[in-house]
């Protein structure tokens, strides 16, 4: 990591930021299977003033997210793999570089494709409720 004052560079290699823990995707438990995040932007030293939190998510292969909904939105730029996203009754194929707007109340989920890990960063406001699953 490089930094200057409180700006600073996170470098990548492989899809893992340095200095930067791997972690699970949520504690607990719960309707999710081989998924993990890194917070890149918004909890590190300095960062307190931050409106948003930026996150690289991983979902193995064959992978999925909880499917949830919840009152904050999401930006969301796939960076490798290829997969779907369930926004609401709808389900939309995913390939590197696509942008995904998850709006509020919307019901959503990310899957894996069968060959690879399907990675993506996701960007939302530091202060956001809880996500509430869905049945």
């Amino acid at each position: 990591m490089l930094m200057t004052n409180d700006s600073k560079v996170i470098k990548c290699a492989g899809y893992r930021w340095q200095g930067i823990g791997v972690r699970e995707y949520k504690r607990g438990g719960g309707k999710f299977k081989g998924v993990t995040r890194q917070t890149l932007i918004g909890d590190g030293a300095g960062e307190g003033d931050v409106a948003f939190v930026t996150r690289y998510f991983e979902v193995e292969p064959g992978g999925h997210s909880t499917l949830e909904r919840h009152r904050h939105p999401h930006s969301v730029v796939v960076l490798r793999g290829s997969g779907q996203v369930t926004l609401g009754d709808e389900a939309h194929d995913l390939e590197p570089f696509d942008c995904v707007y998850v709006a509020p109340g919307t019901v959503h989920q990310f899957r894996a494709g069968p060959r690879e890990p399907l990675g993506f960063l996701c960007v939302v406001d530091r202060v956001r409720d809880r996500p509430q699953p869905v049945a």
